[in-house]
């Protein structure tokens, strides 16, 4: 039972810390998922696919499935979150 509470331990203070990590960006997230909807995203896209940016800038966010995944898998972990406070409280 001790190894089971030391690792529950280790793991709730993982979940607890990336909470606050998530919590901390959640408004920039909202704000990036409006942006790659958005026709200014297309519009920045053309314009890397044209090599109309600054040599050496950071265009992460223009790879096609960059943000797609990103998204894609924090909505995946919220369904695992629903899904474990589900059969927490069941």
């Amino acid at each position: 039972m001790e190894d089971i509470t030391d690792q529950a331990r280790q793991a709730v203070d993982a979940l607890a810390a990336g909470l606050e990590q998530y919590r901390a960006v959640q408004k920039d997230l909202k704000e990036l998922e409006e942006y790659y909807s958005s026709p200014a995203w297309k519009e920045d896209f053309q314009a890397a696919e044209e090599g109309r940016l600054p040599a050496g800038l950071k265009c992460g966010v223009l790879a096609e499935d960059t943000v797609y995944d990103l998204l894609s898998e924090r909505d995946e972990l919220m369904q695992e979150l629903a899904l474990l406070s589900t059969e927490a409280n069941g």
